[in-house]
């Protein structure tokens, strides 16, 4: 195992070598197979939720008729994921989903430890906790503010504080909680959000009298980016551009050739039709879909919330699902802000190694001063 010189990552009576979450990652991208790998290797590994019944995964288990087939598949991976690692495992969810009580409901059912919700405010999701579960509940937030509102509603109405925060900063891959001018605004990059957002932690923890842990994502790319993340006060980092380009990834070897090729001028920020700005690899696809060449004729999934089906300038599922299959011409594929330094595809275990390397490097630097 690695040596991060006792800086692995607690939340609650989970304890991890590491301090690295994987990043969720939908429709089909970190999948059972990536979350095992990272699980394995002492990270949390982590499935997203997010249209799992969309990506062609056979279903093995028999389906509960008041289920969907979404619900239905992530309760046989999370089931399969577990018999394969005795590692820690967690499921994303967008809160934006429409099935998101029902999802996190059957996510602690199946036992598992963590739940990472963002894509809007999860302010009932203790609701899905039930008698005996251990499961944790990490809200993915944007701001010391956020973090506030969100403690404050389950401590005065369900008398449970979150068990860690994921700040994410506008670095990060996907769909992002900030608009568009602030995207590019230095006060609110990562290093600026996360002291803030440690600050507002450590009341709510006096508040709960227990530890809660935080968690720095949006850019962070290597084992110094870590440490960096580490010393403003951060517990852990989640990572999920940095494991497409894994051979453990689920998705097509397309999906991950696409991160190797593109440059840095190749990303950019989208509107989403799930009505949040996104950062992507612009492609000809989401050129022909700016010029309102891609408007789906119908929906039949109705996934989304906030999705306005009429006037959409395409079908999100549709086109990451293509996507992930390595369909990219009839797609895209979300990345981080440091999407473009992807030269290669490394195995889990050859990430974490380079991780840990230049983390115990800058580790080693800094003691010496």
């Amino acid at each position: 195992m690695f040596n991060w010189y006792g800086k692995g990552l607690k939340i609650g009576d989970l304890h991890l070598p590491t301090p690295i979450v994987q990043g969720g990652m939908g429709i089909g991208v970190s999948g059972r197979k990536l979350a095992v790998a990272v699980a394995e290797a002492g990270g949390i590994g982590v499935i997203s939720a997010v249209g799992l019944g969309y990506v062609g995964i056979p279903c093995e288990i028999e389906e509960n008729k008041e289920e969907s087939r979404n619900i239905s598949i992530l309760r046989q991976e999370i089931r399969k994921a577990k018999l394969a690692t005795k590692g820690i495992l967690g499921v994303n969810i967008m809160v934006a989903i429409s099935e998101f009580a029902e999802t996190a409901r059957a996510a602690v059912e199946e036992g598992i430890d963590v739940i990472f919700a963002g894509a809007g405010l999860p302010l009932n999701l203790p609701t899905a906790l039930i008698e005996g579960s251990k499961t944790k509940l990490v809200p993915i937030v944007s701001s010391a503010r956020t973090a506030k509102l969100i403690a404050k509603r389950w401590m005065s109405h369900y008398q449970y504080a979150p068990d860690a925060f994921v700040v994410e900063g506008p670095m990060a891959g996907g769909h992002l909680g900030f608009s568009k001018e602030q995207i590019d605004d230095p006060a609110y990059r990562l290093e600026s959000l996360v002291p803030e957002v440690v600050e507002e932690v450590k009341k709510i923890e006096e508040d709960a009298k227990k530890s809660i842990p935080v968690i720095a994502a949006g850019g962070v790319y290597t084992g110094e980016d870590i440490y960096t993340m580490l010393s403003l006060g951060a517990s852990g980092v989640q990572m999920a551009t940095r494991f497409v380009a894994t051979e453990e990834c689920d998705a097509d070897l397309a999906f991950k050739q696409a991160y190797i090729n593109c440059t840095k001028k190749d990303i950019g920020i989208i509107e989403s039709p799930v009505g949040l700005p996104g950062r992507a690899i612009i492609n000809e696809f989401l050129t022909d879909a700016k010029k309102g060449l891609k408007n789906p004729k119908n929906c039949s999934r109705h996934c989304i919330k906030t999705c306005k089906e009429e006037g959409s300038p395409y079908c999100i599922s549709s086109a990451l699902i293509n996507a992930v299959h390595g369909k990219i011409e009839n797609g895209f594929a979300f990345i981080g802000a440091n999407g473009y330094r992807v030269d290669r595809i490394l195995t889990v275990e050859q990430l974490f190694k380079e991780l840990e390397e230049g983390f115990r490097a800058r580790y080693e630097q800094e003691t010496v001063r």
